[in-house]
């Protein structure tokens, strides 16, 4: 009687039991890890930024590296001018500190070769993960981000001086910009919310938004902001808290 109750037993537990099945065996559903991109202001490196500990690591001017507190060491990265779409590959250095606006510190080689304006190096750092898959994932970013450049007020911005040499820029008529700083999307309205109320609480930021892209993907951000200096008072602001990946996104319409 015990052996024919252990055979049911171990029957039913068998009936119960999921299968193991190993992700790469279906390679349509293969599930990749987030993969890092970040919008920002690269900063060209020279050694005054390093003797006035600006920067505490030196860069030679002709290397492909680059500086990204978020990055590891190593971290192979594909960096695009989005004023021109430029882009060239190059690999994190080692860890070095440098002002919180900036989302990282470039060799002058990429500076040149990708064009960077000086006034405006508006950057994308886009982590390349050997092997893997993660077009599809970018390109419905994207997409959304567009939804949110449409929607947020254009009205044109100032440009102020990002270096310490003052130089002057003409800027087509034709199409106005501003910027807003994105902290995070979130998948709940409520989370966005106490993001929110944490920033407008903890900080000296009044100016905080919260924008609805999909059902389920709310975006809380700062902004939109007319003069770049006052988003690196944002920046500044926002170390209260330490978010360590703040991205800013450039918002034009062509009038």
């Amino acid at each position: 009687m015990l052996y024919k109750i252990l055979i049911l037993f171990l029957f039913f537990l068998n009936s119960c039991t999921t299968p193991i099945v190993k992700v790469e065996d279906i390679p349509e559903k293969r599930i990749v890890r987030n993969v890092f991109v970040n919008k920002g202001f690269g900063l060209m490196y020279d050694d005054n930024l390093y003797k006035n500990k600006e920067v505490t690591k030196k860069i030679d001017d002709r290397s492909l590296t680059i500086f990204q507190k978020n990055l590891k060491k190593g971290t192979k990265v594909k960096i695009t001018n989005l004023l021109n779409n430029k882009s060239v590959l190059a690999r994190v250095g080692s860890n070095s500190q440098y002002p919180p606006l900036y989302n990282s510190v470039v060799s002058k080689r990429i500076f040149d070769e990708l064009e960077l304006n000086k006034n405006e190096p508006y950057i994308e750092i886009l982590e390349i993960i050997e092997g893997s898959t993660f077009i599809a994932k970018k390109a419905k970013t994207y997409e959304e981000e567009k939804q949110v450049a449409d929607k947020a007020p254009v009205d044109g911005i100032s440009i102020n001086n990002l270096s310490s040499t003052e130089i002057e820029e003409k800027i087509d008529k034709k199409i106005k910009y501003d910027y807003i700083v994105k902290v995070a999307d979130f998948y709940y309205l409520k989370s966005a919310q106490t993001m929110k109320k944490k920033i407008v609480t903890e900080t000296n930021i009044k100016k905080v938004s919260i924008m609805k892209i999909s059902a389920n993907n709310f975006r809380v951000f700062l902004g939109p902001f007319k003069d770049l200096n006052l988003i690196k008072k944002a920046f500044d602001d926002m170390n209260v808290i330490n978010f360590e990946n703040l991205e800013i996104i450039r918002n034009e319409k062509i009038i």
